[in-house]
């Protein structure tokens, strides 16, 4: 096992949109959201356009499902921008985990969303608040 670096988002990085989550149900709304989210906040055109959506929603879904299976309720997602980028940030309230990149079982329950996030995002890392423990995906715009 590895991990993650441990690095907030760029401190210039600004908060979009938020989803606060529950229940595993709730993460078809958030694809759903988070959609429309990138298409109303400038996401460039381009030949990527399907492309760069699809990779962040389905960054958000891993990481969401992860920390509404592994981690303390309730959890939060945040679009954020900086630097010509969307950054992604997934948090839960468990702070007696670090993520870990588990590549040793890829048919394994955990561990899939941070190698999904990776190998199809720009950057990865973690940190901790006081209340929460964050990962962050970023994506070019």
């Amino acid at each position: 096992m590895g991990q993650l670096r441990t690095s907030p988002p760029p401190p210039q990085a600004t908060a979009l949109e938020r989803w606060d989550l529950g229940t595993p149900a709730e993460l078809r709304d958030l694809r759903a959201s988070l959609r429309q989210a990138l298409t109303r906040h400038g996401l460039v055109q381009g030949e990527d356009l399907d492309e760069v959506p699809h990779l962040v929603v389905l960054v958000a879904t891993e990481l969401a499902s992860n920390a509404l299976r592994h981690g303390l309720p309730p959890t939060t997602v945040t679009l954020l921008t900086a630097d010509g980028c969307f950054i992604l940030d997934v948090a839960d309230h468990d702070l007696s985990t670090i993520p870990e990149l588990d590549d040793t079982n890829p048919l394994d329950s955990g561990g899939r969303g941070l190698m999904l996030a990776q190998s199809v995002s720009l950057a990865v890392g973690w940190y901790a608040t006081g209340d929460t423990k964050n990962i962050w995906a970023s994506f070019s715009r």
